[in-house]
């Protein structure tokens, strides 16, 4: 075939995949507004999937089957009204695609409900009950925007009014400025944490033209990730780690330097016009049933305290809170200095000396990287088995949707689509892949006694991440160094206990330490909240973190049992798609489209 046959056939293959698309979507549609639950689940295959983000159950839900699928959809229509489904000419156009092992036509499709308007995901393939017509195996349905209230970016964006050519007025220092103050109101929302999670919500919310306030404990806007150890780069790459509204220059690396990183989200504060309060820290909270407000304290570095009455507290503090330092027999009787992972910079000073890293994630590796890098003589003492994954290539297979190209907000809602039962068949299927990609890496620390494993069900070390935040390392080197001996490895059970000079070993030996680096991870958020907030509202919210029984994450980017009190957490992407949702919420509440849980 010559170029000509190639391009008439890929054309073909593009309107098939519309035409088809289009044709279920208005079937889909028909169904819908009949409200019959056995017409709406026709058109879905035995083993189908449905997510929906706030358009129809204002949750994040999923439903698996025709029979659960068509009943909830039924049921739901009666107050969402979705209607108009078609295929919008600015997102990406349907196509053939092989996912998760099946060939389909997929499609991204707009809507509108009674709120607002909607985008989801549509999978299509083959009946196989004897029908002509093709079925839905996945469909998402997910809220962009409520009508009325929509962000103010491009054509909606602010017309600067306020101090456009306002001359001998205030200018936009001036009106920044006071807005930054507080002293003529209350905000709205209090978001604690001034990284990537804070910030995302926080602009989320701006152009959605809600009042907030982030406060933030160090005294800049990005030092959360600028004092974190020297040598410290992100692990994934860039092009799927952009901040909401704002992408990183083409010019920049591949993998984000931490203090790049900790420079942009200064300059992204700044940029989208985001309240932030540095040096302060939030240090508790007494919620009123009466007037349904925050009555939050507010520590600032000068040692006064402000206090504020926001109606919704976000905290945005990561996954974890407060370092873990594990009940080592014999530490206190150690004469070396021992750090917990935050504390640590880098391994200038210790040249020639000897050091023990408590831990094998990926702080640990880091750590054990940068110190061998200067000299010191570097063991680390693993206590359970973990994950091992190479950066590159088998880590860069979960970012597979974003390598295809295309917008970011397309991107973003394909894999926001999938549903609890798909995400764990995605992964078990890429960390056969892993393994393959990693065999004699894996092969090769196995060979010293490493204790090494793909996750509790072969899911690999992302849904360890979801379920614990913890128990892998993104490889950046420090396994070759260890099946090379460059690295020590040493079994935390052959440790009798810590001694004055090191660790002693049940064989009566000593491993001599200058130093102690407790790589032992955090306190879950749960921790937080009960000294921030107390022990009855920290009972009352439940685990933050960790997945539930819908195979959600806990209380996260959603109403928490607890009212006026959110979470968002997670890696840089996850802050970008999950902020929209949660922006929406908030504002939903406050317009008094939906209440407490």
């Amino acid at each position: 075939m010559n170029d000509i046959d190639d391009s008439m056939l890929a054309f073909e293959r593009a309107r098939h995949a519309y035409r088809t698309a289009a044709h279920w979507l208005a079937d889909f549609e028909a169904a819908l507004a009949s409200r019959d639950a056995a017409q709406i689940g026709a058109l879905f295959h035995a083993d189908s999937h449905w997510r929906d983000i706030l358009a129809f159950t204002w949750h994040i839900s999923s439903a698996q089957g025709p029979a659960a699928i068509g009943a909830r959809l039924a049921a739901e229509q009666a107050r969402a009204g979705a209607r108009a489904f078609h295929i919008p000419s600015d997102r990406r156009a349907p196509k053939e695609v092989r996912r998760l092992g099946i060939q389909s036509i997929e499609a991204i499709f707009a809507f509108s409900t009674v709120d607002g308007e909607g985008a989801g995901l549509l999978r299509l393939s083959p009946a196989t009950d004897g029908s002509s017509e093709p079925k839905a195996w996945l469909v998402s349905t997910t809220l962009e925007s409520l009508t009325g209230h929509e962000e103010k970016i491009g054509a909606n964006r602010p017309t600067g009014a306020a101090y456009s050519r306002n001359f001998g007025g205030d200018n936009w220092v001036d009106v920044r400025r006071r807005a930054a103050a507080y002293e003529d109101r209350e905000p709205t929302v209090l978001v604690v944490g001034g990284a990537q999670s804070g910030l995302s919500v926080a602009a989320r919310l701006n152009q959605l033209g809600v009042d907030t306030l982030v406060v933030e404990s160090w005294p800049r806007i990005g030092d959360s990730w600028r004092k974190r150890y020297h040598s410290l780069a992100l692990h994934n790459s860039i092009h799927l780690n952009h901040l909401p509204y704002m992408q990183f220059p083409p010019t920049w690396p591949k993998y984000i330097p931490k203090d790049m990183l900790g420079n942009w989200f200064e300059f992204y504060a700044d940029a989208m016009e985001i309240n932030c309060w540095t040096g302060t820290e939030f240090v508790g909270g007494t919620w009123d049933e009466t007037t349904h407000r925050w009555t939050a304290r507010l520590k600032q570095t000068d040692g006064s305290e402000r206090v504020v009455h926001p109606k919704h507290l976000v905290f945005a503090n990561g996954v974890s809170s407060y370092p873990m330092i594990p009940d080592l027999p014999g530490l206190d009787d150690f004469k070396g200095h021992a750090i917990h992972s935050e504390g640590f910079d880098s391994g200038v000073g210790w040249e020639g000396k000897n050091a023990l890293i408590m831990g094998t994630g990926s702080s640990a590796n880091d750590i054990a990287l940068d110190l061998h890098s200067h000299g010191v003589n570097t063991t680390l003492v693993q206590r359970g088995s973990t994950t091992v994954i190479s950066i590159d290539p088998s880590a860069r297979l979960n970012e597979a949707i974003w390598d295809e190209g295309g917008a970011l907000e397309d991107c973003d809602l394909i894999v926001s689509s999938a549903t609890p039962p798909l995400i764990v068949k995605a992964y078990k299927s890429v960390v056969k892949r892993m393994v393959e990609l990693d065999r004699d890496l894996i092969d090769g620390l196995k060979g010293i006694g490493f204790k090494h494993d793909i996750g509790e069900d072969e899911t690999g070390h992302q849904m360890k991440y979801f379920r614990r935040g913890g128990g892998y390392n993104l490889d950046a080197g420090s396994s070759a160094l260890m099946i090379e001996g460059r690295l020590g490895l040493l079994q935390y059970d052959r440790i009798e206990r810590f001694v004055a000079d090191g660790a002693l070993l049940k064989d009566g030996t000593t491993v001599p330490a200058d130093l102690i680096v407790l790589a032992t991870g955090y306190f879950p958020q749960k921790e937080l909240i009960n000294r921030a907030l107390g022990a009855e509202v920290a009972e009352r919210i439940g685990p933050v973190w960790g997945l539930g029984e819908d195979g959600e994450l806990n209380n996260m980017y959603k109403r928490t049992p607890q009212q006026g009190v959110w979470f968002i957490a997670g890696g840089l992407a996850q802050c970008r798609i999950n902020s929209k949702y949660l922006a929406l919420q908030i504002l939903a509440m406050e317009l008094g489209k939906i209440d407490p849980l």
